[in-house]
């Protein structure tokens, strides 16, 4: 009786615990989350499509309900704008209905740990109770999950989605019934983010060999089979629509399109006296130097500068001096490697070929590291970090039995997450908008709200931040049915992207100030600070929601 009853008060203290971790990670990723950062383009894209669905059944460009939104002619994954439209529909065209199911999938992810760690450690001796509840936690306070949480991000969306596929196969081993949920996750992980595509088929099939045995016994193997084809047929859709122009931006950002790799060859072969000669094609080639390069981009996912330090090159990526991971967490990752020889669950291999398979999509571009392709390592990551807490935490409560030391060892762990979390918070909230002032779009809500109530007849805007239409589309509330009628994208420029130089009274290009006031005698002239004389009728300074100066409205 009083064991049945200490188990039941540690399953209600477990709940509490859990219910806390799910609270505090909503507060970190809702917290003005409607504000901060501001919007970007490809958020802008996503809201404005989106809107246009709800009022036309079309996408921007007048596609109607595509499985790809052409957008930039960058061709979007789907996935992420249907999940959007009714928070849209029902909220409005605005930053909170953009970004709110971004977060909402962030915590579910977090849930989603604790149930998948859970899952690992099942059958397992009551000395890692404690890791489920300490990967939720990690997970919950990660700057890289935070980070990507706070967004309409679809990779966010797509890690929830793969996590909780794993999570539903591996409770499927013992309750075939639930196979057909686990194909269902990931395939919708497939529908809403590129790297999903090279990720879970790949971990599918490692999952495969792991688990064949079980998987082709009598009690399994009708359901798993049902489930294949269930999963086959929804993918249908994806895969006839995944050839063609949507192509044209993997194929962008891939090895094969960066051109470094044939000058060092064609350098390297010059230096022989037959260039073309068997000796010199033999040592340089293209399978050589892209093998190379695909090895060096892999291994630099997992280098410590990039994981713990400074995260990647692109400043929308990151926070200002701060890694993707807590710096404390290597210890913790170096600890649960040395567990592994002996004291691991069994199921606990699955995380490291999720781990190795992670930053495969990443290493296939030339941009690389790249904290969001990579962005599905963090849960492999954090669930490793959270074991090796566990394993430190069992080895002190066997090994010390002074209950004093132990405690201080507690209020020390403690004292460094509160810490590394406050300093992670003060980088995010005060210092990442002005040391970065270019990685969000600072600056475009305010010059919108400050045009639409100005009565030019033509207004020219400068492109010099990104993709700019789209956000004037998204903060106008333009009328979808107007704009599908009277636009035209440009051509792809060498990162594979297109535009939309003019829509109504706005045209957007790069500004030549003299040429455009002769060229534009009636119109407003939007520039940025460099684009834009002293000696100019300068009639409005344009500043962002970070206090700097962004544009500067000129009136001839």
């Amino acid at each position: 009786m009083i064991r049945k009853l200490k188990i039941a008060n540690y399953q209600l203290l477990s709940r509490l615990i859990l219910v806390s971790i799910l609270i505090l990670a909503a507060i970190l990723r809702f917290y003005r989350l409607d504000e901060y950062p501001a919007l970007n383009a490809d958020e802008a894209a996503i809201g404005y499509n989106a809107y246009s669905l709800i009022q036309t059944g079309k996408d921007e460009h007048g596609n109607p309900w595509p499985v790809h939104f052409q957008s930039f002619n960058d061709y979007k994954p789907g996935g992420y704008f249907y999940i959007t439209a009714p928070f849209i529909y029902f909220f409005g065209l605005n930053e909170w209905s953009v970004r709110f199911p971004g977060a909402m999938f962030g915590v579910f992810t977090v849930f989603a740990v604790y149930l998948l760690t859970k899952q690992i450690i099942k059958n397992v001796n009551g000395k890692y109770v404690i890791f489920p509840i300490l990967a939720a936690l990690l997970l919950s306070i990660s700057p890289w999950h935070i980070h990507f949480s706070r967004g309409g991000w679809e990779v966010n969306v797509a890690t929830f989605f793969i996590t909780l596929g794993v999570f539903l196969f591996l409770k499927s081993i013992v309750n075939p019934n639930i196979f057909v949920f686990s194909a269902l996750s990931f395939v919708l992980s497939l529908y809403t983010y590129h790297a999903a595509r090279v990720v879970v088929p790949l971990f599918c099939f490692a999952l495969f060999l792991i688990y064949r045995k079980k998987l082709f016994s009598e009690k399994n193997l009708r359901l798993f089979a049902g489930s294949l084809i269930f999963g086959f047929i929804l993918l249908i859709p994806l895969v006839s629509n995944f050839f063609g122009e949507n192509q044209s931006r993997a194929s962008g950002v891939s090895l094969f399109a960066d051109r470094g790799y044939i000058d060092r060859i064609n350098e390297a072969r010059g230096r022989f006296d037959n260039p073309n000669g068997l000796i010199a094609r033999a040592l340089y080639n293209k399978p050589k130097e892209i093998t190379l390069e695909f090895s060096r981009n892999y291994f630099e996912h997992f280098w410590g500068e990039f994981l713990f330090l400074s995260g990647d090159d692109i400043q929308r990526n990151k926070v200002p001096e701060f890694g993707l991971l807590y710096l404390w967490q290597f210890p913790l990752l170096i600890a649960a490697m040395f567990s592994f020889a002996n004291k691991q669950p069994s199921k606990m291999g699955i995380i490291l070929i999720w781990l190795a398979i992670a930053p495969i999509p990443a290493s296939l571009t030339f941009q690389s590291p790249h904290a969001l392709r990579a962005q599905n390592m963090v849960i492999p990551l954090t669930i490793l970090s959270a074991y090796g807490l566990a394993v430190i935490i069992n080895f002190l409560k066997e090994n010390i039995k002074i209950k004093t030391l132990l405690g201080i060892f507690y209020f020390l762990l403690v004292v460094v997450l509160t810490w590394s979390l406050s300093r992670y918070l003060h980088q995010y909230w005060v210092h990442m908008a002005k040391t970065f002032p270019y990685s969000s779009q600072y600056g475009v809500k305010e010059l919108v709200d400050y045009l639409k109530n100005t009565e030019a007849e033509e207004v020219i805007i400068t492109t010099r931040y990104d993709q700019p239409y789209i956000l004037f589309l998204f903060y106008l509330k333009y009328p979808p049915q107007l704009f599908q009628k009277n636009h035209t994208l440009t051509e792809r420029d060498k990162f594979g992207f297109s535009t939309v130089p003019v829509f109504d009274r706005y045209l957007f290009k790069s500004i030549d100030f003299e040429n455009d006031k002769l060229k534009y005698p009636n119109a407003l002239i939007v520039g940025t600070e460099e684009e834009i004389p002293n000696t100019a009728n300068i009639i409005k300074n344009i500043y962002g929601s970070n206090g700097l100066l962004y544009f500067q409205v000129v009136k001839n």
